[in-house]
C-alpha cells in the first residue's frame, strides 16, 4: 500500500484538493489506525490534529531520527506534547521498561493526549499540565485558532502554571531524559534557560523546533555555549531549517538512513 505524502502537495492547486476530498469525509471523532510508520497500528482520533498523523506521513524525518535513537527501557520528554504524537511514538519505543514525560499547558489539548493515551493502553507516560519556562509559578498563554500554534506570552488571556526543568527532574524526581523534544511556539530559549542542570550534568539528545529567526540564533548560541553541537534535521543547513538536532559534543548520532525513510513513505505489505 502506497500512502502520499499529501504535505508536498499544494492544497490549493486541483491536484491537491481531489486527493483531499476523502479525507473531508472523515468523522473528526473517529478513532483511526495509523497506516505507517513507528506508530502503525496504534489508535489516533482523526479530528486531533492534521490527518498526516494517524496517515503516518507527518514530520517523516523527526519520526524515524525517534524511531532509530530511541530504545526499550530509555525516557523520553515531550516538552510542547500537544495533542500526544511524539509522546504516544514515544512511549511504544521505549516500551514498559522505559518512561515519556509530557508536558502540555492547553487543556484542550491534553483532553486529546490524555484520549490518545487511554486508547493505546499507555501506562508509562506522566502527564504534567504547564508550560515549561525559565522560573516557577504562572504564565500568560494566549490560545490560536490552531491547538498546536497557542503559546507562552506575557500578555496572554489565560494564566497556566510555570515551571523549570530543572526543578522537575532535581526537585520533582522525575526520570532524567535521554532524549528531549521541544516544540513551544517560540519559548525555546526559556526552556533552555530554567533547564541549566539538566542540560550540563543529564546532557540529553535535544530534538528542537525553533520559532522565529531571533530566537533560532539565541538557541544555538546557547547549546554552543553549553557543550552542545548542532545539525540540522535530514542535513539541513542549521540555519535554514527550524527543526534541529543537537548532542553533547563527542556524542555522535547518525542520521536517519534515506532506506528507512522511503520505508516510512510506502508500506511494503
Amino acid at each position: 500500500m502506497i500512502i502520499i505524502n499529501l504535505a508536498k502537495i499544494d492544497n490549493h492547486s486541483s491536484l491537491g484538493f481531489l486527493l483531499r476530498v476523502p479525507l473531508r469525509l472523515v468523522p473528526k471523532n473517529a478513532t483511526m489506525r495509523v497506516l505507517q510508520g513507528p506508530m502503525r497500528g496504534a489508535k489516533w482520533v482523526a479530528g486531533s490534529s492534521t490527518h498526516g498523523c494517524w496517515l503516518g506521513t507527518y514530520e517523516k524525518q523527526k519520526q524515524m531520527f525517534f524511531a532509530e535513537h530511541l530504545r526499550a527501557g530509555q525516557v523520553c520528554w515531550d516538552v510542547g506534547a500537544n495533542v500526544g504524537f511524539y509522546t504516544l511514538m514515544a512511549s511504544l519505543l521505549v516500551g514498559p521498561a522505559g518512561h515519556v514525560v509530557a508536558v502540555e499547558p492547553l487543556p484542550e489539548n491534553l483532553e486529546f493526549l490524555r484520549r490518545h493515551l487511554r486508547l493505546n493502553d499507555v501506562d508509562n507516560v506522566t502527564v504534567i499540565e504547564g508550560a515549561v519556562c525559565e522560573f516557577d509559578g504562572a504564565i500568560g498563554f494566549e490560545p490560536h485558532n490552531s491547538p498546536s500554534m497557542g503559546k507562552v506570552t506575557t500578555h496572554g488571556s489565560r494564566r497556566v502554571a510555570a515551571v523549570t526543568l530543572d526543578t522537575l527532574v532535581f526537585e520533582k524526581m522525575l526520570p532524567k531524559p535521554d532524549l528531549i523534544k521541544i516544540d513551544v511556539e517560540g519559548a525555546e530559549a526559556a526552556v533552555f534557560e530554567g533547564g541549566l542542570r539538566v542540560f550540563e550534568e543529564v546532557c540529553p539528545i535535544v530534538v528542537l523546533a525553533t520559532h522565529g529567526k531571533v530566537i533560532h540564533k539565541k538557541c544555538l548560541d546557547w547549546l554552543d555555549r553549553h557543550g552542545y553541537q548542532v545539525r540540522g534535521m535530514g542535513g539541513a543547513p542549521i540555519y535554514e531549517t527550524d527543526e534541529l538536532i543537537a548532542e553533547p559534543r563527542g556524542r555522535v548520532v547518525k542520521s536517519p538512513s534515506a532506506k528507512s525513510q522511503e520505508g516510512l513513505i510506502a508500506d511494503e505489505k
